[in-house]
């Protein structure tokens, strides 16, 4: 594509194309990787990202629906599907929050704990594959580092 570009437009450097095109690529394809690797258990990455949530709250694995819809950016109706979804599988509980008689707590169950250690185990092993693949541990940190530094300049 940047070849084609620079026969037609030689006055436009096309590197950032180059890098940002690799970049949408590779997420995309890592995206239906781990979807793959997801459905596995039965859940898809929206409902990973709920009880991955939780199990990184750290013991009991309780949090707000409003803290869960902050942290993953999702509108309530959104979270109210997912915890829905979750819940009806047994992975999650929903009860009252003891301190706010309007307000419910979301909890992992026994059965969601053991899906979110599984399948986090089952998504890095499939993202250290590619990685490892490609690059050597040198390589991964210095793009890790180089990827920070620019998604901090955004």
């Amino acid at each position: 594509m940047t070849g084609q570009w620079a026969s037609v437009r030689p006055d436009l450097a096309t590197a950032p194309m180059a890098v940002y095109g690799r970049i949408y690529r590779i997420a995309r394809a890592m995206g239906e990787r781990m979807d793959k690797e997801y459905a596995r258990f039965g859940i898809g990455r929206g409902e990973f990202d709920v009880l991955a949530t939780l199990r990184r709250a750290g013991e009991p694995y309780t949090l707000s629906p409003r803290q869960l819809s902050a942290t993953l950016m999702l509108t309530t109706g959104g979270m109210t599907g997912r915890l829905d979804k979750l819940e009806k599988a047994g992975l999650l509980s929903r009860s009252p929050d003891p301190t706010d008689r309007r307000g419910l707590r979301v909890t992992l169950t026994e059965r969601g704990l053991k899906l979110v250690d599984e399948s986090v185990t089952a998504g890095l092993a499939a993202q250290t594959e590619v990685l490892s693949s490609a690059l050597d541990e040198a390589e991964v940190d210095q793009l890790s580092i180089l990827l920070r530094k620019l998604l901090a300049a955004y």
